[in-house]
């Protein structure tokens, strides 16, 4: 990208100051794509070795030295406030031995062949808390092998053997000669070395930034306002839209009178697209006045018109009839038949925004040569092959910035790349005569983006005459997320959207008779799309819920009964004992007069990583309560950043708390909600003490990103019945329930 198409350049895109800086070594890759559960076997060099890149060669690079001492780690995923871009530069940098002042990140550019995601084969992309777990050997060996080089070319230069030099903190040095240079200052030099074809890595006990807190690459940019989102791109002659979107879904553009919006002062043009009405101006305020003085004529023949309250109805309907099965084992129907005892429970999850802070945005541009685009990327080769199918361009012609991300939440990886082509739908609708900064606002998104799929499920639990938990059945009743999406094919078998199921079909307790079945109504309208922990982020609340119920049933404590039924997964037992001794599980917790407390305890996989919380809670006798703490353990194997990781955890409870109060609701096909006045975030008073308690592990990392959102509602919700006995199975929460 040209820098000075901004009014300020942007420090981790460009790589137009290198190149003006002069000589320097940069390292290419190519590396197979693995399956997600396949360790990396390739190594570090392209096809067993080759000769490292010029200055101006960057095929496949993730590292860059240039003779200014500066070392750039090219981040092939998003950094959406997660802490991707610090993950990746403790990795490469702990194998480098560079000083971690000296590292800086840069986005890397869509391509998948030197880009992509190991886990998802050929596509690049973010997302299923996969970049650090993807990345991990990759860019070990990337860090290795950049050092190897080092090496070598100060030994050419100092004509010494290379086991006498030393690397350490980005300074080469030969102790026995006294001799030493800095990494820029043998970046010419290291240029000229052959790519090692095999390195060797640092043994754990050697680590100096993996597994210590290092400070974010973020966070200063962000502080002192220098970070570059898509709202702080200006092109010249760029254009802002803000679009007119149909009030239902499936509704069209039946005619517009576009007068009173282009007497406004600073609208240019109005055009219509296939998503709506686009007002074009030069500034988002202008467009926005413009928009709201349109008048558009909507056909709703086709549009989708039930509310939730319909939909959910129609559900709880189907839920009593068989779905298509999931999960089989054993003989479910005859340890129901010959139960002592059977414990039945229904829960419901209503439709959820995403709510990043940074509403939907993209730039997008359009030359001879082709389009480039600017935005917070966070499915590079999907959004890719729209813009190219939708210009008539090839893949490599669509030019893709990869700039910070004010959150995501699965949002900003569309499966339909919709905002992103609603951006390129303008741009051709003005055949390209300007640069267009596509603008949603809240309200655009909240009423006509993507939600988390409303579920119902109905859950039974056989207990035999020994007292043992000898059954169980799990229905589930949904949205595909993945049906008519590029990703059917790979993750849809057999009619069951392996996402919808996650957390329910993979249920470690060890449960001789188990069904687990689904139902996918294939008529309801409502856009639907992956929600922070997806599946998992209904599933571990209906499975750890009724658990509770069924321990109760029992008459055993919710903690034994867990352990027990554990014994084949020592490292969900493990994350479940260490919250539970660092909770004081057990233990009396003090009530205030009119006051009752309890203690609820959950553990779930996801991304396979294991997190267990134990939440304390008061409830007040008018039915309201507060969460006061939650004690948190995980295990998502080697800790690249343990501070990050708390962050993510702790990030991770704030935002499935705020799920226990949040809905998207419909009436008639209308989305009610429009702001955070009717879909209320959780608070920073709201907000719990959380302890964070990482595992030690030697395994190789695992997602963390979403993995702490799961167990965190159940947890809540198993205290809310140990203080008041009353059990809730919806949500939002309804707190009346629990008045007294």
């Amino acid at each position: 990208m040209d820098t000075n198409l901004l009014e300020q350049p942007i420090a981790n895109l460009s790589r137009r100051r290198f190149l003006q800086g002069g000589a320097g070594l940069t390292l290419g890759f190519c590396l197979p794509a693995i399956a997600a559960d396949k360790r990396l076997s390739a190594g570090p060099g392209q096809a067993g070795g080759g000769l490292a890149a010029a200055a101006n060669f960057e095929p496949n690079a993730f590292l860059r030295i240039g003779t200014d001492n500066r070392v750039t780690v090219i981040s092939k995923h998003l950094e959406m406030g997660q802490g991707t871009y610090t993950g990746l530069a403790t990795i490469l940098a702990e194998e480098l031995d560079a000083d971690w002042q000296q590292v800086r990140v840069e986005g890397a550019p869509a391509d998948a062949k030197r880009y992509n995601n190991l886990f998802w084969g050929p596509a690049q992309g973010t997302g299923g808390s996969t970049a650090m777990a993807n990345s991990w050997e990759q860019l070990r060996k990337a860090g290795a092998a950049g050092r190897a080089m080092l090496v070598a070319a100060a030994a050419r230069k100092w004509q010494v053997g290379e086991d006498g030099i030393v690397v350490r903190d980005g300074v080469v040095s030969h102790p026995a000669s006294g001799r030493k240079a800095s990494f820029g200052q043998l970046a010419e030099e290291a240029a000229k070395s052959p790519v090692p074809a095999e390195v060797k890595l640092k043994e754990p006990k050697d680590f100096k930034l993996i597994g210590k807190t290092a400070k974010r690459k973020d966070s200063a940019a962000k502080t002192n306002g220098t970070a570059k989102f898509t709202q702080d791109v200006f092109l010249p002659g760029m254009l802002v839209a803000v679009v007119a979107h149909p009030p239902l879904f499936g509704a069209k553009v039946k005619s517009f009178d576009a007068s009173k919006a282009k007497a406004v002062k600073g609208v240019v043009d109005v055009v219509q697209i296939p998503q709506g009405v686009a007002v074009l101006a030069k500034d988002t305020w202008s467009a926005k006045r413009g928009r709201d003085a349109l008048t558009v004529t909507w056909d709703e023949s086709a549009a989708f018109k039930l509310g939730s309250d319909e939909i959910l109805a129609r559900y709880q309907a189907l839920a009593k009839t068989p779905g298509q099965v999931a999960k089989q084992i054993g003989n479910t129907a005859e340890a129901f038949t010959g139960a002592a005892k059977v414990v039945r429970a229904a829960y419901d999850f209503p439709y959820l925004a995403h709510a990043a802070m940074e509403p939907m945005n993209c730039v997008i541009k359009l030359g001879a040569d082709g389009c480039e685009v600017w935005n917070g990327e966070q499915l590079h080769t999907g959004d890719q092959h729209a813009l190219a199918a939708l210009f008539g361009l090839k893949p490599e012609q669509v030019k893709i910035n990869m700039l910070y991300a004010g959150g995501s939440f699965g949002r900003r990886a569309c499966k339909d790349s919709d905002y992103v082509l609603e951006a390129a739908q303008i741009v051709k609708a003005i055949n390209g005569r300007a640069p267009v900064k596509l603008v949603w606002l809240r309200e655009d998104d909240m009423r006509g983006g993507y939600y988390r799929p409303l579920f119902h499920h109905a859950l039974e639990a056989a207990i035999d005459k020994d007292g043992k938990l000898a059954g169980w059945r799990h229905r589930l009743v949904g949205q595909s997320i993945l049906i008519g999406s590029p990703f059917e094919s790979a993750m849809v078998k057999d009619g069951i959207d392996a996402v919808s199921v996650e957390g329910a079909s993979n249920l470690p307790y060890a449960i001789p008779n188990l069904t687990v079945d689904l139902h996918t109504p294939r008529d309801i309208g409502v856009p639907v799309l992956w929600w922070r922990s997806v599946g998992s982020s209904h599933t571990a609340f209906s499975t750890e819920a009724f658990l509770d119920e069924v321990a109760a049933a029992m008459g055993k404590d919710p903690l034994a009964l867990r352990l027990e039924l554990l014994a084949a997964h020592p490292r969900h037992a493990a994350v479940l004992k260490l919250a539970a001794e660092k909770a004081g599980w057990g233990t009396p917790l003090k009530a205030a007069p009119g006051e009752r407390r309890g203690r609820g305890i959950a553990v779930h996989e996801s991304f396979h990583s294991y997190v267990a919380h134990v939440a304390e809670v008061t409830v007040k006798a008018d039915g309201s309560y507060q969460v006061d703490r939650i004690v948190s353990a995980v295990d998502c194997g080697t800790a690249i950043n343990p501070d990050n990781i708390r962050s993510q955890v702790e990030g991770g409870i704030g935002f499935a708390l705020s799920s226990l109060t949040e809905e998207i609701t419909l009436k008639a096909g209308r989305v009610e909600q429009g702001n955070f006045d009717g879909f209320p975030l959780l608070r920073i008073h709201e907000m719990p003490k959380v302890e964070v308690h990482i595992v030690p592990s030697a395994a190789a990392p695992t997602g963390i990103g979403e993995p702490g959102v799961p167990p965190a509602a159940p947890a809540v919700a198993n205290a809310i019945a140990a203080a008041t006995g009353k059990r809730l199975y919806r949500l939002p929460f309804d707190t009346r329930e629990l008045a007294v």
